[in-house]
């Protein structure tokens, strides 16, 4: 089983849905369950309807999953797990105070060490704890030797005793810390893979750490993908508002660092031979302007008639039109504004005025011709117009402006609109 485990604290960005996707296509690549667990135990930073918002982006792009965990209904395993440690005495009840804890770090600071909890209220005896009516928090004993794990990407991976710690596990008002709400959580999902983000690194030997005092005897295998840089800057709700395709952003974000047999593709055209053994282990930069060209090319990919859609029909000569324009438009938006021009007022320039005048009022009466160049020699057969003369005035009746793509192709889009668009 494999998951994807966001917080509903905030817009998902492209960093989270890169580790989404990734998540995914190893569930296919290993023919196991993918599930969406909403780790929403910090209430307070919680945002209400982010969590339905980062279901309903998990569906629009295809990342099939079998069950959605809310990881508070989970609450009172954390607390049962813990209560298990401290009878085992794998866990102690810590009375220091955040001042006293934020003095220490500091002294570390200034002795230029890393920082690790001195372990001050472990062996405190029976009798202090129990009379001790001070609010405290449980931490978990550090580990008696190095936490060592292979991962996917990096290879083995050691972290020593001080760097994993003697960390808090649950916190003075007894809610569980993220760390051991998401061992615990992994061992009750049966989680077999976790693809995540290098920036949590330090995260991954105190989970295992915690699983390890739980008795938890199953491996779970480990991928920590490259950081994707700048990834919090660009939200997926502000980039589908902007008019990029889900299937471009899928494309771009699982290309990003990875070599890849062919540079346009579908998350299901991925599934088929997608590894992480063709991950590079450097951080790899988030480029809108690359994202641009993922999106152009999938909009030519895409189906007409649902081309259509985006800019505002359901018809698949407005979908061949659009696709025309695709060039001059980087998004579905940008899209949509080449395209409105063609079913709004026109406004004749002067100079034009009675070139554009004689036109209307001969394709009003000239008979249906499916191909341009019986349309072109009736019109010029009624009227007479230079080559250029003729071109600008059909061009600013067929697109309401005055560049574009081929007129012939253009009219061959829009011959069964002529009635509407020329009046």
């Amino acid at each position: 089983m494999l998951r994807f485990a966001p917080s509903p604290t905030g817009d998902m960005h492209i960093g989270d849905l890169r580790v989404a996707l990734l998540n995914y296509l190893m569930a296919k690549k290993r023919k196991e369950g993918f599930i969406v667990r909403i780790e929403d135990i910090d209430k307070e930073k919680n945002v209400e309807g982010k969590d339905q918002e980062i279901l309903d982006i998990v569906a629009l792009f295809g990342l099939e999953y079998s069950h959605v965990v809310y990881q508070s209904q989970n609450v009172r395993f954390h607390s049962a797990m813990a209560l298990q440690l401290l009878h085992e005495k794998k866990a102690f009840s810590c009375f220091c105070s955040d001042e006293w804890l934020a003095k220490k770090k500091e002294e570390a600071k200034e002795e230029n060490k890393p920082y690790s909890y001195d372990d001050a209220c472990r062996n405190l005896p029976p009798e202090l704890v129990i009379d001790n009516t001070a609010p405290f928090s449980v931490r978990i004993t550090r580990p008696d030797k190095e936490i060592v794990f292979e991962d996917a990407v990096y290879g083995e991976l050691f972290f020593t005793p001080d760097e994993v710690d003697s960390f808090v596990i649950m916190h003075r008002d007894k809610t569980p810390t993220a760390d051991f709400a998401t061992a615990v959580d992994d061992m009750l999902s049966d989680i077999s893979f976790v693809v995540r983000d290098a920036a949590n690194l330090e995260h991954t030997p105190k989970q295992i750490h915690v699983r390890n005092q739980l008795s938890y005897d199953k491996e779970i295998e480990y991928a920590h993908i490259p950081t994707l840089e700048n990834a919090k800057q660009w939200s997926i709700k502000g980039l589908l508002e902007a008019g990029y395709l889900p299937d471009a952003i899928s494309n771009y974000l699982v290309s990003i660092g990875n070599k890849v047999p062919c540079e346009i593709f579908t998350l299901e055209e991925a599934s088929s031979w997608f590894s992480l053994d063709m991950l590079t282990k450097e951080a790899e930069p988030f480029s809108i302007e690359k994202l641009q060209e993922y999106n152009k090319a999938h909009m030519k990919r895409m189906d007409v008639t649902e081309l259509s859609r985006y800019v505002g029909f359901a018809d698949a000569d407005i979908g061949e039109l659009a696709r025309l324009y695709v060039d001059e438009a980087a998004t579905t938006k940008e899209l949509k504004t080449k395209i409105a021009p063609v079913f709004a007022a026109r406004e004749i320039p002067e100079p034009m005025r009675l070139d554009v005048e004689k036109m209307v009022a001969v394709i009003k009466e000239a008979p249906y011709f499916e191909n341009y160049a019986d349309f072109e020699v009736y019109i010029k057969k009624e009227i007479d117009l230079g080559n250029e003369a003729f071109e600008k005035a059909l061009r600013l009746l067929l697109t309401n402006t005055q560049s574009g793509p081929d007129i012939a192709e253009i009219y061959g889009c829009l011959k069964n609109y002529l009635g509407e668009i020329i009046k």
